[in-house]
Formats: structure tokens, sequence, C-alpha cells
């Protein structure tokens, strides 16, 4: 059975949200002939997209020499770091609105047609590619696929002043064989592969059946207690209600994204941590009086939001949003 459209873009297009993504990742993964996983990182793309090929490719879009004009004096406007002006030879600017589009419109002719091109000349098995802006996750069923492919997409990227990362991009065995598979040749666990948020580990269900179970990425988890951290100092002084309203938030914001099925023990593990550091900054206000870790408890559950899944399934959305 083949993909009707084997390429997904994501990213900064209407109605394709992070959670489409990895639902259209994780049906890939269970319902399509994937064994293995080439997890591709794109080298500082921003930095080094080649601005000539991205007037070109605009251009196949937009005929009026005055909006070109303008996005070319966008482009050489250069970057203002710390009160100081640099010059760009190379890349877009990051963090305006126009940036992830025009970014979108480099990789459209850079990378997507490029790979249902290749799908249909070089593909022996199933392919599936899923791409969220510069985000790039393929499955495959046969290895010799996925060898061809990464050796492809590098020369392709090369043509557009692009280059993969040597060390975040791997081929991996991973699906409803890889642990039989890697067990039979005296090998560890199916490796992990990390896609918008979260590690993406081959595992099995209640039933023993294959599945693919998600974990946000530990790395963000540390990165965001260290800025809650750093703002708990800033906010030692201010009053319980105001600062529990501010984690109540901040709770709210990180469980929206991450509470998908199978993800509450590292719910969990965010909440108590949050709670901690907490604990920490008011037992710091007070010599005399410190609050004990019984009183903290009762804040936390006034305050803080207890873990629950908020997202469907991945093939139960999926399917529900597309229908054929």
């Amino acid at each position: 059975m083949q993909l009707r459209r084997p390429t997904r873009p994501y990213g900064f297009r209407p109605g394709r949200s992070q959670h489409q993504a990895l639902d259209a990742l994780s049906y890939a993964l269970l319902k399509k002939k994937v064994n293995y996983i080439l997890d591709a990182d794109i080298r500082g793309f921003f930095d080094n997209l080649d601005k000539s090929w991205l007037i070109k490719f605009v251009e196949h879009h937009v005929a009026d020499p005055r909006i070109l004009r303008l996005i070319q004096k966008w482009l050489n406007a250069g970057v203002m770091e710390e009160g100081e002006w640099s010059d760009t030879k190379t890349g877009s600017p990051q963090g305006s609105v126009i940036s992830p589009l025009l970014a979108n419109i480099y990789l459209h002719y850079a990378f997507d047609l490029w790979v249902n091109a290749w799908r249909k000349k070089w593909a022996r098995g199933e392919v599936v590619v899923i791409r969220y802006a510069d985000d790039v996750t393929s499955g495959f069923q046969h290895q010799a696929d996925a060898d061809r492919f990464l050796q492809n997409l590098r020369e392709r990227l090369g043509k557009f002043g692009l280059e993969l990362h040597p060390d975040k991009t791997r081929r991996i065995e991973f699906g409803r064989f890889a642990e039989q598979n890697r067990r039979r040749r005296g090998e560890d666990k199916p490796e992990t592969f990390d896609f918008l948020g979260l590690t993406h580990i081959s595992g099995k269900n209640r039933l023993g059946q294959f599945t693919v179970r998600r974990k946000t990425i530990r790395k963000r988890i540390r990165a965001k207690l260290r800025e809650v951290k750093q703002q708990l100092r800033e906010r030692m002084h201010d009053p319980v209600r105001q600062t529990g309203q501010w984690l109540k938030s901040i709770v709210q914001g990180h469980f929206l994204y991450y509470a998908v099925p199978g993800n509450i023990d590292r719910l969990s593990v965010f909440r108590h941590r949050l709670t901690g550091l907490w604990w920490h900054t008011l037992r710091r206000r007070s010599q005399k009086r410190r609050i004990s870790w019984a009183r903290m408890l009762a804040l936390a559950d006034r305050w803080l939001p207890r873990p629950r899944v908020l997202h469907p399934y991945p093939a139960d959305r999926f399917a529900a949003t597309h229908p054929r």
C-alpha cells in the first residue's frame, strides 16, 4: 500500500499544528510498514539558506516586482545585536512574521518536491516523510532506501547551501520488528528519537502489541525548570497568591502541549520538581518561620494542576481528521 502524499509538510501553515504533525508520524509508525527512521537535522537552516535561491523560489509565487524588492531589502537589512549592526551575507533573519513563510517556500522547492520525485524513482518500499518547518523525520520499510535517501539528501541540500548536522542526523532501526531483530542479534533495546519536543520509544501495549510511547524530552524539562528557577528568585518576595497564579499558568501551558497519552509520569516529574523549586524559594524568604513540606504540598494542590491526559490517541485523531 502506497501513501498518496509521501511528504507531509507542517509548521506555520493554516490548520497544520505541531500535534497534527505528531499525529501523522505516530499514525505512520503504527499503520505503515516502517522499520527504519531517519532522524535528520538541518544545521543552522535559517542562518545558511541561500538568498539568491530564495528569491528565485519566491518569484514562482509573486510577480509584483515591488514586493520582490521589499523582500530583497528585508533579507539584506542585517541584524542588530547588543546595539551593533552586522551584515548578513546568507540566511534569513529570525523572529519576524515573514521568516517562517519564506522558510517554507525554500524547503518546498529544495526538499518537498525533491522527496516526491525521489520516492517515485528510487524507493522500493513504503516511505513516509513528516516535516514541521525545518524539523524532518522520515520512515522507511527497507534499510537500503533509508541509506540511499540519506546520501541523496546530503547532495540535494548541498546544492542549496544547506547541510545535515553530522552529530544529530542518524538512521535507527525502529518499528514493530525492531526489538525482536535486535534481541536476536544480541543488541540492546531499539534506539529512540526526538521530534517536536517528544521522545519516541518503540514499545508494546498491555496486549503485547507494538506501540509508540512518547515522553517529554528530558532536556526540555530541565531547561524549563532552570528558567522557572531563575524567575522564582526574582519573584521571591512576591505574595504567595501572586506566585501561585503565575506558576499555575506555567504548569497549564506545559500540560497543554505535553499531556499526551502515556506521558503522565513525565508530567508528574515536572510538577513535583517545580513544587520543590517553589518550596526552596519560600524557605529562603525567612530564617525564622520556614514552611514545611506538608504545607508546601497543600499549596501545590491549591495552585498547581494535577497531570491528566489532554490529547486523544494520535491514531484516533489522525483518522478522524483524515477520513479516507
